[in-house]
This record gives C-alpha cells, sequence and structure tokens, in this order.
C-alpha cells in the first residue's frame, strides 16, 4: 500500500462529519475543491428526486430477452403489472 494513504485504513468514515469526509475525498482524489462541490450538488440535487422507502417504484419500460439473452424487441412496462407480484434487482451484473 502507498504509505500515503495507510492513516486511511482506519477511518471511521459513518462517524465523520461531512467536513471532515470532503477534506479526506479532496487529498486522496484527483479533482479540486470546485469540481468535487459541483460533484456533490449535483448528487445532492439527484437524490431528492430518489423513491424513499416505501413509496411506489416509478413506472418504467423494459425489453424483454429471450431464453438466450438475446433482445426481442418485446418491450413490458412496470405499470401492466400492477396487481402482480414483481421483484426488481438492481445492480451491476457486469
Amino acid at each position: 500500500m502507498d504509505p500515503r494513504f495507510e492513516k486511511f485504513q482506519t477511518l471511521e468514515w459513518g462517524s465523520m462529519t461531512y467536513p471532515e469526509k470532503r477534506e479526506v475525498w479532496l487529498e486522496i482524489s484527483d479533482i479540486g475543491v470546485e469540481e468535487f462541490d459541483k460533484m456533490m450538488a449535483a448528487q445532492k440535487a439527484r437524490q431528492d428526486q430518489v423513491p424513499k422507502v416505501g413509496d411506489n417504484a416509478p413506472d418504467f419500460r423494459l425489453e424483454r430477452l429471450d431464453r438466450s439473452k438475446k433482445r426481442t424487441g418485446d418491450y413490458v412496462k412496470l405499470s401492466d403489472l400492477r396487481g402482480k407480484s414483481v421483484a426488481l434487482c438492481f445492480g451491476s451484473f457486469t
């Protein structure tokens, strides 16, 4: 490990204040203060649009895949499944 970053191994991120986290981020990243503040403002604005626990999922449309995971050109909308059991799994599967 790069000796410059050893002190970060024992950080308790959850107990740090935002200004403390900001200082750490700026020290270990290659972006400047202005770019960081802009990025955080965009993240905050985006968070205001995220559904909260208990909210209805926003309607969306997805293309169905065939058994070999090829595109079919057939689409399904979440709202078309109202009243049916639906499982949504989000994440990166690459």
